[in-house]
């Protein structure tokens, strides 16, 4: 199995981090009126995922992107560890 942490973002500029198994539903559960954070800051659009092989490793990075501050994520957008690239 295959864990994809991701970054999407909405109109405002705000990034959401997460990870998942399934990133075009998580990505359709993100736009939808279900979640607590990102129901109402939608609509989404992908713009960052990379992908791991075990959830530990998932888990590890997806912390370390919740750290990082608006122009490490830009930089880490544009840089090639983003597989939508």
């Amino acid at each position: 199995m295959t864990y994809t942490v991701y970054i999407i973002s909405n109109p405002n500029g705000i990034y959401y981090k997460g990870y998942t198994t399934d990133i075009v539903r998580r990505l359709e559960e993100h736009n939808a009126p279900l979640g607590k954070y990102t129901s109402e800051k939608g609509p989404w659009t992908l713009i960052f995922t990379h992908s791991f092989e075990s959830k530990a490793e998932a888990l590890k990075y997806e912390k370390m992107l919740k750290r990082q501050n608006h122009k490490y994520l830009d930089w880490l957008i544009a840089s090639d560890k983003n597989e939508l690239s």
